[in-house]
């Protein structure tokens, strides 16, 4: 049985992508939402509206795994073409690529520590230290990590948290967090006057709304799930923090192809440069990574993770607030 950096090495075969694999994924997910988006403005009934909807909000958390995936310079490296859309498709998103990139590998090379900055993920508090904490700091460590928080991240993380935060706190450093704003801005403006507000709420606002709210609430519980651990700075080791600090998703077929198998999440942090389309590959090749600390979107779970708020150094598991006070 492999472990460690072993496991890592041995999953080496894999962190290679099929470039024209790459471009069909990509561009077969840019296609579909250009259909959904038009569907929305085109056709006259409501229902199916709210259908083609539903639908770009999903397509654009597949689209989203896709960019990260380029973010990593997994798919599609050093190609103008790709470098041009997932900029663009940065922008859209409310994630230009110097606040997501930097976020993102901080969170990769971080995972788990309890004692790190909070940069990329949610913050972590120890028993120990949340009780000592003040009311407001409190109150701001609970928001952060409140469902609210997370199904509204549209307007809470990538808005304020990712653009407008960003931007105040660097404004040189982070011009593009401005532009996605003023071109968020001038969208929402132009689909109002153009095409009506009931558009725009079809259009724009609920597609971002369930893919941000969506893809946030993945991102949460793939590190925050009964089972995970946290170490310290000085106990923790990457593969370690790979394997038991990140879950698997368990997930339907549909849902897996939406998510563009970003439930793997345990391989993807063993080693992101394995392309998301070959991430179930790599699960069937390796029984080792099949022994792995799961999760599902099944309501009680989704439940489960979103009670956990605090990290008992004592017992070595994630608790509810009602355990803690």
């Amino acid at each position: 049985m492999l472990c460690g950096k072993q496991l890592i090495l041995a999953t080496k075969p894999f962190a290679k992508e099929n470039r024209t694999r790459s471009w069909l994924h990509t561009l077969t997910t840019i296609i579909s939402l250009i259909v959904s988006f038009t569907a929305i403005i085109v056709i006259p009934y409501m229902a199916v509206k709210m259908f083609f909807s539903l639908l770009a909000g999903l397509l654009l958390v597949r689209m989203f795994v896709i960019y990260h995936d380029h973010q990593h310079h997994t798919i599609l490296a050093k190609s103008p073409a790709a470098n041009f859309i997932m900029t663009a498709f940065g922008l859209y998103m409310l994630a230009p690529t110097s606040i997501w990139k930097r976020s993102h590998d901080h969170h990769h090379n971080h995972n788990s520590k309890l004692f790190s900055a909070s940069i990329g993920s949610f913050p972590i508090a120890t028993r120990q230290k949340y009780l000592n904490m003040t009311p407001k700091e409190k109150f701001s460590y609970l928001a952060v990590r409140h469902p609210l928080t997370i199904g509204m991240s549209y307007i809470s993380m990538f808005v304020f948290g990712m653009c407008i935060s960003s931007f105040l706190s660097a404004p040189k450093k982070h011009i593009d967090a401005l532009i996605a704003l003023l071109m968020h801005a001038a969208m929402i403006t132009g689909i109002i006057f153009f095409l009506g507000w009931q558009t725009w709420l079809l259009l724009s606002f609920f597609p971002m709304l369930i893919a941000c709210g969506f893809g946030s609430y993945l991102f949460y519980a793939q590190h925050n799930f009964p089972a995970v651990t946290f170490a310290t700075n000085k106990e923790w080791a990457y593969e370690k923090a790979a394997l038991e600090s990140s879950s698997y998703m368990r997930m339907n077929s549909v849902m897996a192809w939406f998510t563009a198998n970003i439930g793997y999440h345990h391989i993807h942090h063993l080693n992101s440069k394995i392309p998301f389309y070959r991430l179930p590959e790599v699960m069937n090749h390796f029984p080792e990574l099949q022994a792995c600390k799961k999760t599902s979107l099944q309501i009680r779970e989704v439940i489960t993770c979103l009670r956990l708020k605090i990290w008992d150094v004592e017992k070595g598991k994630m608790t509810s607030l009602e355990a803690v006070v």
